[in-house]
């Protein structure tokens, strides 16, 4: 795909997230990243990887996708979102791109099939916004069978949503609120296009996992936490897995207490009353087990990131034979 179109004045409209950003000659847009230069909109950290880690594919986290395997996690600078809380500020709010080092994107897929790794995450920092890397990356990884992987705010354009077809195979979408208000003064974006998004990713078949993370006096009232279980189980079916994850102080929210163990349990306790079948607790000690939605067979134990034993047999529980949703191995 075309990552820009021509605009009137010089201008070039950047098209990979949904900020549309109209970039003068020599202007960057707001993600940090993408600077129209020469007539063309250039990724300026195409190859600088800022952060690059093998990680359990549970720690991003996804549950339903390739359980126990291990997936090469890689990052840049730059952000489109400035969350208060971001855990990886050092790097999403970062503007300044260290081009001392450079990795090719057919280097990134062979590193991750000599690390026997059968995926390669998207992650740290928003990963729309080097779309075009991250694109020659798991094109790379195709040819090693390696899948890839976008941990992402779930603010893509629709162009990059339907380039993502065939290219990326799972994501995890981080949403956020479900306040527009607070999505537009606090974090970026804006929460009816996230909606939207995360519809279209759903129909274009890429395996979706939710993520919201409870900030305590943010997004925590029973009223919010609801709306956001009721637009999963309307828009995106009781099937979608929704990890819930407590909040720690960190960047510019220090003064904001951990989420408590109790909202966390409210939040989980509401989404099982609502039908939800796959509901998952983070960043604290809870039996995240994955059980089969008809018979209740415990099918994967987890203790934490680990993965104790996975008894789903061709994505079928064996026990009762109910089709358990994801992408799995036998």
């Amino acid at each position: 795909m075309d990552y820009f179109s021509i605009e009137k004045e010089g201008k070039l409209k950047c098209l990979l997230c949904s900020y549309y950003c109209q970039l003068k000659p020599n202007q960057i847009g707001i993600c940090g990243v993408n600077k129209n230069i020469e007539n063309k909109i250039e990724c300026l950290v195409y190859g600088h990887i800022s952060a690059f880690n093998i990680d359990p594919i549970e720690k991003k986290p996804l549950y339903h996708f390739l359980p126990s395997s291990k997936s090469l996690s890689l990052g840049t600078v730059g952000c489109n979102f400035h969350c208060s809380f971001c855990q990886n500020y050092g790097i999403s709010q970062e503007k300044n791109i260290d081009t001392t080092n450079y990795i090719s994107a057919k280097d990134v897929a062979t590193i991750a099939y000599q690390r026997g790794c059968e995926s390669i995450s998207y992650t740290y920092n928003e990963p729309t916004i080097f779309y075009p890397f991250a694109k020659d990356i798991a094109l790379e990884a195709k040819k090693f069978g390696i899948k890839s992987v976008f941990v992402s705010n779930g603010f893509e354009s629709s162009e990059v949503i339907e380039d993502m077809v065939g290219v990326i195979d799972a994501i995890n979408v981080d949403l956020k609120s479900f306040n527009e208000s607070y999505y537009k003064k606090s974090l970026g974006g804006n929460l009816k296009q996230i909606l939207e998004n995360l519809i279209k990713l759903k129909k274009n078949g890429i395996w979706l996992e939710i993520t919201t993370l409870i900030v305590p006096t943010k997004n925590d009232s029973k009223e919010e936490l609801m709306q956001i279980i009721k637009f999963i189980k309307e828009n995106l079916g009781v099937d979608t897995p929704w990890h819930i994850s407590a909040f720690h102080p960190d960047y510019k929210e220090l003064d904001l207490p951990r989420t408590s163990f109790d909202t966390l349990k409210m939040a989980y306790d509401m989404a099982k009353d609502e039908g939800l079948q796959y509901v998952y607790i983070g960043n604290v000690v809870f039996d995240n087990s994955t059980f089969c939605p008809t018979c209740k067979s415990k099918l994967i134990n987890r203790d934490n990131f680990l993965v104790n034993y996975n008894k789903i047999k061709n994505g079928c529980c064996p026990n009762c034979g109910t089709k358990i949703v994801g992408i799995f191995e036998d």
